[in-house]
């Protein structure tokens, strides 16, 4: 935990917060924390500073923060992910919160299986929990924006171009495609499909709503490692 990230309800007053839950056994445990230490805090969806820790007992720590500056910008990045596989998919939401994605829309896909969509990970509250476990590893403070979307061809062929105004469109595919660019400094749409890929149809789709295949090279990468790779060759 590089960043100790407060929830509305921590606030007793405007600079006080009270801290009960696994936020308490991280200064405990890990920080081992004294009253009179100097601790890196954020609001979760807004500012960061510092926390100067005032009372420390076992079953509570009361903090007086100065939130006074702004968090990291984001990525200016559209991620489409096809559902991954439920284990996969808690890890996926960690690592697009830590490298500052802003917005991802999971998608289906024809070998996307059924039941992943039935997983207890995509609760609200069990997608919140994975986010914000991503943004204290990157010191972050703005969770980024999660659509689900179970139809591929309505929102392919319907919403995606509206999503792709603007942007650079790519599409993430193993084959006979332009590589991936690098560095780029403008607005993107980036569609990643399961572990098998997107099927022929589905990249023509793709492809109609404006996105371009690009690959990586010959090597079949997992989901995770995928959206690692293209996104720090992006940006």
């Amino acid at each position: 935990m590089n960043l100790l990230l407060l929830e509305e309800a921590d606030f007793i007053a405007a600079d006080r917060v009270v801290l009960r839950d696994r936020r308490l056994t991280h200064m405990q445990e890990v920080h081992r924390s004294e009253v009179g230490d100097s601790l890196r805090v954020g609001r979760i969806n807004g500012l960061m500073g510092s926390a100067e820790l005032l009372r420390l007992d076992a079953g509570e720590a009361e903090l007086r923060v100065t939130l006074d500056q702004p968090p990291p910008a984001k990525l200016p990045l559209t991620l489409v992910l096809a559902l991954p596989r439920p284990k996969m998919l808690r890890r996926v939401f960690q690592t697009v919160a830590t490298m500052g994605v802003s917005k991802v829309i999971l998608v289906n896909s024809y070998r996307v299986e059924k039941s992943f969509w039935q997983t207890p990970f995509l609760e609200p509250d069990a997608i919140r929990e994975q986010l914000i476990l991503g943004l204290e590893q990157a010191r972050d403070t703005v969770l980024p924006e999660i659509i689900i979307e179970k139809r591929f061809k309505p929102f392919v062929e319907d919403r995606l171009p509206a999503v792709t105004d603007g942007t650079l469109g790519l599409v993430g595919h193993p084959g006979n495609f332009p590589p991936c660019p690098r560095a780029l400094n403008e607005p993107v749409t980036l569609a990643i499909g399961p572990e098998g890929g997107w099927i022929p149809y589905e990249i023509d789709l793709l492809t109609k709503a404006g996105l371009q295949p690009v690959q990586l090279g010959e090597r079949i990468l997992r989901v995770e490692t995928a959206v690692t790779a293209l996104l720090a060759r992006l940006f």
